[in-house]
């Protein structure tokens, strides 16, 4: 399998600096991961107490790799507590199909 992959993991608090402190740690943690080519803390605008963890993989076979890695849950464990259990699933797993990058002319 080839092609970026996008991982977006939900959560849900009050505590904003704690899933904030949390965040850091395990970007910290993953820094060297294999693949990975960064991450990003979302937060929603409708509701303040929702987040998403959404990071970019260089391809599928890195991310798989990853998770099946015997690392994978202890450096992601920091966020485990806030995952969003009131969704039915709490993360997902997409592969980019298509990329559209605007570029001003003149800039």
């Amino acid at each position: 399998m080839s092609g970026l992959v996008r991982v977006l993991v939900h959560h849900l608090t009050e505590d904003e600096p704690a899933i904030r402190a949390a965040y850091h740690q395990v970007s910290e943690r993953l820094r060297e991961v294999d693949g990975l080519l960064g991450n990003e803390l979302l937060r929603s605008s409708i509701d303040t107490r929702r987040f998403v963890v959404a990071s970019t993989w260089a391809d599928m076979d890195k991310f798989l790799a990853w998770e099946r890695s015997s690392g994978h849950k202890p450096a992601t464990a920091p966020l485990r507590p806030f995952r969003d259990t009131e969704m039915p699933v709490s993360f997902d797993v997409y592969q980019v199909e298509a990329v559209y990058t605007a570029e001003r002319v003149g800039a």
